[in-house]
């Protein structure tokens, strides 16, 4: 009897362990499992969090990593992200269609967009073959701190594509199209018509594109070097308020405080490339207030810096430049200022453009040690 009860209790036991063990087993499993369900929203909880820093990026399936298309927005960290293929974007574009082309330079064409929510903007489509490799990577690392700059005087950079060899920017669309549209003649209208840009409007283009380029250089840390100002990247919002637009040249100044103001990449546009970039130096933030100082020139004037003009002396043809900087110094300004703004011999709005000439003769100095910088700039256009 006692050999029977105590096989029970062995029993008993013995059940009660393995039951316990396998309890503990099912607890180990089931937390383990939990953990790994948790991990993917752990970090999308991090990446949400950092988003006003670092921008959230959204990945295509099927890609090999080299070649994503993929896209960043500056977004409030609740914001949801959208997916911006290729193939979004030809749709969106009409097949990049020519009858779409709102823009174009050096690094390609600027088309207007319906993206499929309707929301308009413009792409930018960059021309030419792009590393996919190690200055892919570099690319994309840049695009996500200039898509998180934030300025009244920049164009917002919404989005980046990368399939294959393809790079393309989405920014923002200005209906007022850009300034050099304005000045030169293309699709920009008032009123049926290509109009003539008055005075007033052409000082608050100055003094705005200035506004963006003193925050590059000095609003932020690292400094931002845009490499090809000129009137095409300046874009018009309803008010003719200016917006500095196309970071695709743009760098992201890194380095040892020596060498903190160079981009060792030339860059830029024929007409407003600072001297010292064809002699191999390198871009500075002192090459990128050479170019607004022609730009300065050319909201005065009226003309194109790519193309020759005829000087005073002997038919000679010269660049502007040089036509400008001989006008001012022989004191004939009033000869250079751009006839269709109705601006008298006399007045107000002269003394301005000349004001104006006189800050870019300053920027245009040969010598980038004597230009002063876009601080520098920005006080002697709220003077003028």
């Amino acid at each position: 009897m006692e050999n029977a009860v105590v096989g029970l209790i062995v029993v008993a036991g013995t059940s009660v362990a393995v039951a316990a063990l396998c309890l503990l087993l099912a607890f180990l499993c089931r937390r383990h499992s939990s953990k790994s369900r948790l991990k993917p929203c752990s970090r999308q909880r991090c990446c949400s969090a950092a988003a006003g820093s670092t921008l959230p990026v959204s990945v295509s399936d099927g890609m090999t990593p080299d070649y994503l298309s993929w896209s960043f927005y500056s977004t409030t960290a609740e914001a949801s992200l959208q997916k911006l293929s290729l193939a979004d974007l030809a749709a969106a574009t009409g097949g990049f269609s020519p009858d779409n082309i709102i823009g174009d330079g050096s690094f390609g064409f600027v088309y207007r967009a319906v993206l499929p929510d309707g929301a308009a903007v413009a792409v930018k489509r960059l021309s030419g073959d792009c590393d996919a490799g190690a200055g892919n990577r570099e690319f994309r690392a840049e695009l996500e701190v200039l898509g998180s700059l934030s300025h009244s005087n920049l164009a917002r950079l919404l989005g980046y594509c990368a399939d294959g060899r393809d790079r393309i920017l989405v920014y923002e669309l200005l209906e007022r199209g850009s300034l050099d549209a304005w000045l030169h003649g293309g699709d920009a209208d008032d009123s049926g018509g290509t109009g003539t840009l008055p005075w007033p409007a052409r000082l608050r283009v100055a003094r705005g594109a200035a506004a963006a380029l003193e925050f590059l250089h000095h609003g932020r840390r690292p400094p931002v070097l845009h490499r090809d100002v000129k009137s095409s990247n300046v874009l018009l919002s309803e008010g003719f308020e200016a917006k500095l637009a196309d970071f695709g040249l743009a760098r992201i100044i890194r380095g040892s405080p020596a060498k903190s103001h160079v981009s060792t990449q030339a860059a830029g546009t024929v007409g407003y490339v600072a001297p010292e970039i064809w002699d191999g130096v390198g871009a500075t933030t002192m090459a990128d207030v050479y170019s607004f100082g022609v730009l300065l020139i050319e909201i005065v004037t009226g003309k194109r810096p790519s193309w020759p003009i005829k000087a005073s002396i002997g038919d000679k043809e010269v660049n502007l430049v040089d036509w400008t900087r001989e006008k001012i110094h022989a004191g004939q300004a009033w000869e250079i200022l751009d006839r269709r703004m109705g601006i008298q011999s006399q007045g107000t709005e002269m003394e301005e453009a000349k004001g104006l000439l006189e800050i870019a003769r300053r920027c245009i100095d040969s010598a980038a040690k004597n230009r002063p910088t876009m601080e520098d700039v920005v006080a002697m256009l709220n003077k003028v």
